[in-house]
């Protein structure tokens, strides 16, 4: 039968991609896409796919400039959508030995770092404690002889995560442990395999213990969090998780997000408690977790927040436009807020449209509120009338408006 010919396998040949990060990540997205649909129809065909994928993208992508992270992010997509596309198969344990040799010299070979992660997953690649043993004990020499005392300072092995990673999957816990206990920077990429491997043991209170005790040495503390709360919420004690680590563990990109998270891993929290600590996190920063309050229709909540201090000016007129029917009162505390965010000087490149559109989302609000316009204008007035830059720049253009 003649070997099966991939789409993308030509797109990834050597140095297939200059500098620019796009073209790369939309081919790595069809490759994900093409593997996932054999996957359906034939999973040991998806597995060798998935494999040969893994072969090519570090010298595919040698040129690409990596500054921004994208690349990178995408080929961590990958590597998560592809694992567990290679250990599901069945397979004799000579090929799965085959494809973990080719990975590893992929690995090896990958002068840019991108493919590094796949030791993350290796005991789960190994399908089986008795293949991960085996792997566990070709990578232990180069782990004992960085981590040894009489090391050279900064010495370090390829195989080290990978070999954490195997001797979890081969139920080696013990080791593992004493292994851990030789390293002397006590870093948390390393730390973490000791962490689920008590878990494993079913010494979940000490795995939390071995976990904080890296908290506040320079190591990624939301991690440390997560990993905490997770045992935790394994647990059933969802009090003491959120308690102790729901904040921490669960930082998002925005506010929203990190709020959006929480009340979706703790359904059981309501509401206003969950918004009210996220608030008491951020001291001087109240005005950002606007949008949280106006989600879960703490709109009285919401418009207190604002008035302490600053909120994204765009998010606010948002506010007041989309609640203008629903919610006037709200509606127009918004507006008034975004205008006097913006008169203040908060906002990014905010723009004279921006300025038009906070005040007559804030009139039309006033008139289904009920609110005498008059008042209204007063308010803007006297929030632009002044020194500021921002003030005149507002001022020169709500100004005619206002009398």
């Amino acid at each position: 039968m003649p070997a099966h010919k991939w789409q993308f396998a030509p797109r990834f040949r050597r140095q297939a991609f200059g500098w620019r990060s796009d073209t790369p990540i939309q081919r790595i997205k069809e490759a994900m896409a093409e593997i996932k649909a054999m996957a359906k129809k034939d999973p040991l065909l998806a597995a060798e796919g998935a494999v040969l994928l893994l072969e090519k993208l570090s010298p595919a992508l040698e040129q690409v400039d990596s500054s921004s992270g994208a690349i990178g992010s995408w080929v961590n997509r990958a590597i998560d959508t592809l694992v567990p596309i290679i250990a599901a198969v069945e397979v004799p344990q000579k090929t799965r030995q085959l494809w973990l040799e080719r990975l590893w010299e992929a690995v090896q070979e990958d002068g840019m770092s991108y493919i590094e992660g796949l030791g993350d997953h290796w005991g789960v690649l190994c399908a089986g404690p008795e293949l991960a043993a085996q792997w566990a004990d070709d990578f232990l020499p180069g782990v004992q002889a960085v981590w040894s005392p009489s090391a050279a300072g900064g010495s370090y092995f390829q195989g080290s995560t990978a070999c954490l990673a195997s001797l979890l999957a081969a139920g080696r816990h013990q080791e593992l442990l004493a292994l851990l206990e030789t390293e002397r920077t006590k870093w948390w990429h390393y730390r973490q395999w000791g962490v689920k491997a008590l878990v494993v043991m079913g010494k979940k209170a000490e795995a939390i213990r071995y976990a904080e005790e890296l908290r506040g040495q320079n190591d990624p503390d939301q991690e440390i969090a997560q990993a905490c709360e997770a045992i935790l919420l394994s647990s059933g004690l969802g009090d003491a998780a959120y308690e102790r680590y729901a904040i921490k563990a669960n930082q998002c990109g925005t506010h929203l997000a990190t709020y959006r998270t929480i009340t979706k891993k703790y359904p059981h929290k309501a509401a206003p408690e969950i918004l009210r600590d996220l608030v008491a996190s951020t001291p001087g920063a109240e005005g950002k977790w606007f949008a949280a309050a106006k989600e879960a229709g703490l709109f009285a909540e919401a418009i207190a927040l604002v008035q302490r201090s600053p909120a994204d000016p765009r998010t606010l007129t948002r506010a007041a436009n989309d609640f203008a029917d629903k919610q006037p009162a709200f509606a127009m505390h918004s507006g008034l807020a975004a205008l006097r965010w913006i008169a203040n000087g908060d906002g990014y490149e905010i723009t004279g449209g921006e300025v038009l559109d906070a005040w007559m989302a804030t009139l039309q609000a006033a008139r289904n509120a009920g609110v005498d316009v008059q008042q209204v204008k007063e308010q803007v007035r006297a929030m632009v009338v002044g020194d500021l830059r921002s003030q005149r720049f507002v001022h020169s253009i709500l100004g005619p408006t206002l009398t």
